[in-house]
C-alpha cells in the first residue's frame, strides 16, 4: 500500500485493519475515544515499508512484529511499551524497536501521538548490519537515541523520502529505485545503531574503518580486493558498496590515497634521497603511473616536492 487514510473514532475497527495490511497485524485496545481523526499514511519499497500513524485516541496495541522489525519514532504525544521485557519509553527524539516475532505491548500509544514507522524484513536488516557493521547479528537496542548526527540524519531521510514517494507513487512502483531507497534508509538506521565511537571523525560503518586502518597499517603490501574483503568479514561487492557510500571512493582508489601521502610526507620531510625510492618504499611498481597520480593529487612533480623541502 502508498497512500493516505483518514478515520473517524467511531471507525476504528476499519482503520486498524488497515494498520495492520500496511504496517503489522496487531491487537487493538482502545482506552479512551477522543474527537480526532485517525491518520494513516503507507509507502511500501519492497523489503522496507514506511508509516505514520496517528490513532487520534488513546490506545494500547500489541504485536508480534511477524518475520520484520517495526522502529516507531513519536514525532509527538507518548509511547510506552513493553519490549522484550525491558520497558521502553519514547518521546519526539527517541526510537523504540521492536524485534521480530517476539510480543511487543505498547501499553500506551497517547491520543496526540503520531508516530513515523520503519519496518523491516529480518532477513534483509540481518544482511545489512552484517555488511555494514561486519558483526552477525540480529539483535539490536531496544531504544534509539536519535538526537546523535547519525541519528538525525536517519530520520531527516526517513521523512524526506516518505514524503517524496507520497507525493510521486510512481517512485515506490519501480522495483529498482524502491529497493534503492530501501537500502538507503536501511544503512542510515544500522549507523544510528552501531555509531562510530566518539571522536572518531566521520561515522562510518564498521568494516570500512577496518579495512582502512589494515591498509594504514601496511599500505605497501600488494592487497588483493579478496583480502580486504576477508578483513572487512564481508564479500567484495559489499565492501565496494560500502566504500562508494560512506567515501565516495573504490577500496583501491583509498589504497593509492594512502600511498601517495606517505610518500608526500617522506618527501617533505627528507627521509628519502630520491623520488624512485620512496614510490617503491610504499608500493608504487611503475613510476610514470604514480608521477600523473602525485601531480594530479598534488598539483606539482614530486621531484618538485623533494627539491622544495
Amino acid at each position: 500500500m502508498t497512500g493516505t487514510l483518514t478515520a473517524s473514532s467511531e471507525q476504528l475497527g476499519d482503520f486498524s485493519d488497515a494498520v495492520a495490511r500496511a504496517y503489522f497485524p496487531h491487537d487493538l485496545v482502545v482506552k479512551r475515544r477522543p474527537a480526532g481523526p485517525a491518520d494513516l499514511r503507507a509507502v511500501d519499497l519492497g523489503p522496507v515499508r514506511l508509516a505514520r500513524i496517528g490513532w487520534g485516541s488513546e490506545v494500547a496495541v500489541e504485536s508480534d512484529h511477524p518475520g520484520a522489525w517495526a522502529i516507531n519514532v513519536p514525532r509527538s504525544g507518548v509511547l510506552e511499551a513493553q519490549v522484550g521485557g525491558h520497558h521502553v519509553l519514547s518521546l519526539d527524539g527517541q526510537a523504540t524497536v521492536c524485534p521480530p516475532d517476539e510480543q511487543t505491548r505498547m501499553t500506551r500509544w497517547s491520543a496526540d501521538c503520531s508516530i513515523v514507522g520503519m519496518r523491516i524484513e529480518r532477513g534483509y536488516l540481518v544482511d545489512e548490519v552484517t555488511a555494514l557493521v561486519g558483526l552477525p547479528t540480529d539483535r539490536l537496542p531496544a531504544q534509539v537515541d536519535l538526537r546523535t548526527d547519525s541519528g538525525r540524519a536517519w530520520i531527516g531521510l526517513l521523512a524526506s523520502i516518505g514524503t517524496e514517494v507520497l507525493r510521486n507513487p510512481t517512485l515506490a512502483r519501480d522495483e529498482r529505485v524502491g529497493r534503492r531507497l530501501a537500502g538507503t534508509l536501511t544503512a542510515s538506521f544500522v549507523a544510528a545503531c552501531f555509531p562510530e565511537e566518539p571522536g572518531c571523525g566521520t561515522v562510518r560503518p564498521r568494516i570500512v574503518s577496518r579495512v582502512v586502518e589494515a591498509m594504514e597499517a601496511d599500505p605497501a603490501r600488494d592487497w588483493s580486493a579478496a583480502e580486504l574483503a576477508r578483513e572487512a568479514g564481508v564479500g567484495i561487492r559489499r565492501l565496494q558498496q560500502g566504500f562508494q557510500r560512506y567515501l565516495g571512493r573504490t577500496p583501491s582508489q583509498q589504497l593509492l590515497l594512502i600511498r601517495l601521502e606517505r610518500v608526500h610526507a617522506d618527501l617533505l620531510a627528507g627521509r628519502t634521497t630520491s623520488v624512485a625510492e620512496a614510490a617503491n618504499q610504499w608500493g608504487f611498481g611503475h613510476l610514470g603511473r604514480f608521477a600523473a597520480s602525485y601531480r594530479e593529487r598534488y598539483g606539482v612533480a614530486p621531484s618538485v616536492t623533494l627539491r622544495a623541502r
